[in-house]
């Protein structure tokens, strides 16, 4: 490590736990503190905001040379903030680390950390799909092989830490973010996640876990509103993916979410962030404040008086890191603690567990170097085999919902090259953010600086129809959320004048209020936004009387109700935010050059009402004649078609019972019975005919994707084990119980290809955080 100014004290290459304790027992409480804070330098004040109320919280003062006087815990976001050319940006970073190195005793630099939900959100770095998106492939080493690529760069530009994954379980469609989350599935979210976990930190990035925990079940769908969660629905359906994450992936941090549950605030809630998480789960690592979520306890929440009241009671219950600036944790803490009412040794804990991560990331190394290991080449951060892996996703998340005959045929693949004339209508024909979340730098920053172009090529659709095809005939109806009676004419003119017609609905995302979908934007129902549904009707209707083949395409961050046209669209493709290569990836599968296998990761609705609801939902949750609505999906989850054939047999179950500590093996054989090779995903799901509480119909417990070339077939087995059937008992506590159980070989949600019942004899065994937690499964050629 750097010695920076002279009368700094100098750390010998001893054991990281050495230099630690050293360091603890050396350091004021301001060198301390100083620790445990982030500070974001070019955070407007004025502007579009990117984090929830920035305009109010981020408005510190105080020099630069003031905020590092005793050094510096984590630098927010240098290549995300604003636009900056990424060696720029390299370069910025050094000196500031020469800076904060210098400014303080101890030399100690900051730790860096950046968003990185679907790729680095940096100008020029790759746009990858959403997380939603990662959870339609169903291809979780794609997505580890991902998050690694995501990670070394990031880790070449002197990045420490990433704000991702998330790990929220959608309740409720209406929700802004559900764009970040993965679905609608504990277990797919989990499975997934880890792997981006994984793929992270192999790459030397620590992952953040987040929003820790129920933060996607807010009242309504509205952002930060509370939950109104009991404990069985948060252990069962909240709780896991993170379980997982924290047992399998081998995460670093975790971050606490803004929401309160039960009025309770997680930021504030030391029996979530230490009693569950530490002290039962064993988590070592560090847990970070949401931005502002800290002085949130104060201003919004209203469980603190003050800031320093809110520093108190968010140190006490476990957070260790003020994030995205110093709010909290700098005068008000110091305040309170020399007030008495907090004792230093909290902040020795929160501090320990600082800078053994410090140690972790190389930080406390006598060879630290504050010159990112990028500045000695050249920087490209969109590389070839970045944009091919995204193409790779991209084309591995779309979903066929539905495929009806067109003139004797199929209606996709289209029929190249004879695919006549060809049109691209809608709001989202021409616009390249179609491809974007609200987490990818272009939407999330890019945005708010329009005289800046776009740091990476990011096709629409009609442009590389046009670039494949030839003239191809457009008609762009107004934007996500407007459109003229001129414009929707115009569209219908043009799909009645050409052989087909592809009709591009869905979102624009950006935040608080700005898109259709992401942070903040909230949807009152599940309709189309805007004038889309209306549009939609009237080009569908031009397409019916003209003859035209229609193919809808769905680009957005949430599912819509699409009951009204699915009889009537001779195709719809669903895509959640595919990323800068979304568009080559989407003409690939209309196409035929890719084979469709996306499956939905979440429930398409057939109307816009009737929410909050997912598949995941009891008997009563469904339909029933005591309710007059009927909440059955559109498409269920796990629903994607294929242009070819798969057919699941020789089911087999290898024993009819077993105790409640067991395992059985559960197989079958699934054949590409078609003309194309293709990939199928095989599901497993578990049912509970009688619990001890109400249980859901059904849910996901294991899951394979299997390619296969036409006329080839594999065996798949999965191992169940009683561990895999448990919930939370009427006592609270996680519980294998004694009795039958159905266990579904399925290729969606609402299909099964086989059932088999297994009797669980035993005793009702208590298990907790070293369960089973995943269904192992194999996949062998035959």
């Amino acid at each position: 490590m750097s010695t920076g100014a002279a009368d700094q004290q100098s750390l010998a290459p001893v054991p990281a736990p050495d230099v630690v304790e050293h360091l603890i027992s050396t350091m004021t409480l301001e060198e301390k503190l100083a620790q445990l804070v982030g500070v974001w330098v070019n955070a407007s004040t004025d502007g579009d905001s990117v984090a929830p109320l920035q305009n109010q919280m981020a408005g510190d003062t105080r020099t630069w040379d003031q905020m590092i006087a005793h050094g510096l815990g984590q630098i927010t976001r240098m290549y995300g903030t604003v636009p900056v050319e990424p060696a720029e940006g390299a370069r910025r970073l050094a000196a500031a680390q020469e800076q904060i190195m210098a400014a303080s005793r101890f030399g100690i630099p900051a730790q860096v950390h950046e968003e990185c939900l679907a790729g680095l959100a940096a100008w020029k770095a790759t746009a990858f799909p959403v997380p939603l998106a990662w959870g339609a492939t169903f291809n979780a080493p794609l997505v580890r092989k991902m998050a690694a690529r995501i990670g070394a760069d990031m880790r070449s530009l002197g990045v420490h830490q990433g704000l991702a994954p998330v790990l929220d379980v959608v309740r409720d469609l209406r929700w802004g973010r559900v764009e970040e989350t993965i679905g609608e599935d504990p277990y797919l979210v989990g499975t997934v996640a880890t792997a981006y976990v994984q793929g992270l930190e192999s790459a030397g990035i620590v992952a953040t876990l987040k929003h820790f925990v129920g933060y996607s079940a807010s009242q309504a769908g509205r952002n930060h509103a509370p939950v109104s969660m009991g404990p069985r629905e948060l252990a069962d359906v909240m709780l896991p993916p993170f379980e997982m994450a924290i047992r399998h992936g081998g995460p670093r941090s975790v971050m606490h979410a803004y929401t309160d549950v039960d009025g309770v605030p997680a930021a504030g809630n030391r029996a979530l962030l230490t009693g569950l998480l530490r002290e039962e789960w064993g988590f070592t690592g560090t847990v970070v404040a949401d931005y502002f979520g800290i002085a949130f306890l104060d201003v919004t929440h209203g469980v603190a008086a003050d800031s320093g009241d809110a520093a108190v009671l968010a140190l006490s219950a476990g957070v260790d890191v003020e994030l995205p600036t110093v709010n909290c944790f700098g005068e008000p803490l110091l305040r309170r603690i020399r007030e008495g009412a907090l004792d230093e040794s909290i902040v020795d804990v929160a501090l320990r567990r600082v800078l053994t991560q410090k140690a972790e990331v190389g930080l406390l190394s006598p060879d630290f170097s504050p010159a990112p290991p990028a500045l000695a080449g050249h920087i490209d951060l969109d590389c070839a085999g970045n944009r091919a892996l995204a193409r790779e996703l991209a084309s591995q998340s779309l979903v066929l919902l539905s495929n009806r005959s067109f003139k004797g045929a199929a209606a996709l693949p289209l029929p190249v090259p004879s695919t006549g004339s060809l049109g691209v209508v809608g709001p989202l024909a021409e616009d390249p953010f179609a491809m974007l979340g609200c987490y990818s730098f272009d939407a999330h920053v890019g945005a708010s600086h329009p005289e800046v172009p776009m740091g990476i090529s990011v096709p629409s659709v009609a442009g590389v129809a046009a670039a494949r095809f030839g003239p191809v005939a457009t008609s762009v109806t107004g934007n996500c959320e407007a459109a003229t009676e001129e414009q929707i004419a115009e569209a219908c003119k043009v799909a009645s004048s050409v052989d087909t017609c592809v009709v591009v609905v869905g979102d624009n995302a950006g935040l608080f209020g700005r898109g259709t979908s992401g942070e903040g934007n909230d949807a009152p129902d599940l309709r189309l936004p805007g004038d889309q549904h209306l549009m939609l009707d009237h080009v569908l209707n031009a397409c019916a009387d003209s003859g035209t083949r229609a193919v809808v395409v769905v680009l957005s961050g949430r599912p819509y109700a699409l009951g009204d046209f699915v009889d009537r669209a001779d195709a719809i493709v669903q895509g959640f935010f595919p990323g800068e290569e979304g568009a080559e990836a989407l003409w690939d599968v209309l196409t035929g050059v890719v084979n469709p296998s996306g499956k939905l990761p979440v429930s398409v609705p057939r109307s816009p009402g009737g929410q909050p609801g997912t598949y995941l939902h009891s008997k009563l949750a469904g339909p029933s004649g005591v309710s007059a609505l009927d909440p059955s999906p559109l498409f269920g989850f796990g629903h994607g078609l294929s242009y070819t054939t798969f057919e699941l047999a020789g089911h087999q179950c290898s024993a009819p019972a077993m105790s409640t500590s067991d395992s059985v093996l559960v197989s079958c054989t699934v054949t590409n019975t078609g003309s194309r090779d293709g990939a199928e995903v095989v599901q497993l799901y578990l049912e509970d005919p009688v619990g001890e509480v109400v249980r859901p119909v059904r849910e996901l417990i294991g899951y394979a994707r299997v390619e296969l070339e036409a006329g080839a077939s594999a065996v798949v087995d999965f191992e169940v084990h009683a561990d895999r059937t448990s919930f939370t008992g009427v006592d609270l506590q996680r519980v294998v119980t004694p009795g039958l159980v159905k266990l579904h070989l399925s290729t969606s949600s609402t299909s099964d290809a086989a059932t088999h019942e297994v009797i669980l004899d035993g005793p009702r065994r208590v298990v907790g955080f070293e369960r089973e937690m995943l269904t192992p499964v194999s996949v062998r050629q035959v």
